[in-house]
């Protein structure tokens, strides 16, 4: 037997294990409409014999490039992807968002399509969950886009190589340009390049 029909036998056996997981009332996106966050879970059982010489972060990349264009071609925004061990295993978490907030039919939606496609592409070695979800209160800002479209809102940021010694930065986003992110703090703004941001996130405001 080839692989290919192997890899449709496969396929055609997982053991789908759906969970709804809601979280208490949130914000979602630029609109501030409220409503609750859902969560997808699908858990496919894969084979161990799988190799590969990715670390995490290119893991993310390459699931991101697979992932991307079938959430925008179907009218949503992939904000990030994580890759991640956890204590019941590797897990793959996709997050998405479009204006208004995603629902709970979307995340089965992308759950369902980029399933089989990431499994084709054959990029783990070991048994994951995939995970879909929307972004929730502290959405992670990844690209240009995202810290023009959340200027005037709270951020978090931490880089990799310190200015003036420090790494953490919480201010008010005052916008990105050529690649240089703004946020004020105290009054004084403070000039961050994009490319030396290791994490960045909205803070939620009460």
């Amino acid at each position: 037997m080839n692989n290919g029909v192997l890899q449709k036998l496969k396929l055609q056996n997982f053991y789908l294990q759906c969970t709804l997981i809601y979280a208490n009332l949130l914000l979602i996106g630029s609109t501030e409409k409220v409503g609750f966050r859902p969560t997808f879970l699908l858990e496919a059982l894969f084979s161990d014999n799988r190799l590969t010489s990715l670390s995490q972060g290119e893991m993310e990349r390459a699931v991101s490039e697979i992932v991307e264009p079938i959430v925008t071609s179907h009218g949503m925004e992939l904000v990030d992807v994580e890759y991640r061990r956890e204590a019941r295993g590797w897990v793959v978490r996709i997050y998405i968002d479009k204006r208004g907030g995603v629902s709970l039919d979307d995340c089965v939606f992308v759950s369902n399509e980029v399933g089989p496609v990431i499994d084709v592409e054959d990029l783990f070695q070991s048994p994951y969950t995939l995970e879909v979800s929307s972004p929730g209160l502290n959405r992670a800002l990844k690209k240009e886009r995202d810290f023009e479209r959340f200027k005037g809102r709270s951020v978090r940021i931490r880089i990799h190589n310190g200015i003036g010694k420090r790494r953490n930065f919480r201010g008010r986003l005052v916008g990105c340009t050529n690649g240089v992110i703004q946020i004020e703090m105290g009054g004084q703004v403070m000039d961050i390049p994009l490319s030396n941001v290791a994490k960045a996130n909205l803070e939620f405001e009460f």
